[in-house]
């Protein structure tokens, strides 16, 4: 299957699943080619990813993340020319 190049970003709105979060991309990692924190105040966190792989396996992180409460996720991929 083609690979493809992806971001993920990430809004936490609330702190209660983050180990869930962090548990889940530790299980993805070997798609995660960059990841960046930013936390502006105590009410906006976010989390940007760079992804390497399949859209089965980009899917399959980012329809995991999106089971969590207290996230908003977002995804773009491109084709790996």
């Amino acid at each position: 299957m083609e690979k493809r190049i992806g971001t993920v970003i990430i809004r936490i709105n609330s702190r209660e699943n983050v180990h869930l979060l962090n548990d889940i991309l530790s299980d993805h990692s070997d798609i995660i080619i960059g990841r960046q924190g930013l936390v502006r105040s105590n009410d906006l966190s976010i989390i940007s990813l760079v992804l390497e792989g399949t859209t089965d396996q980009i899917g399959s992180l980012t329809g995991h993340l999106g089971r969590l409460e207290g996230l908003q996720i977002k995804s773009v991929l491109l084709k790996n020319i």
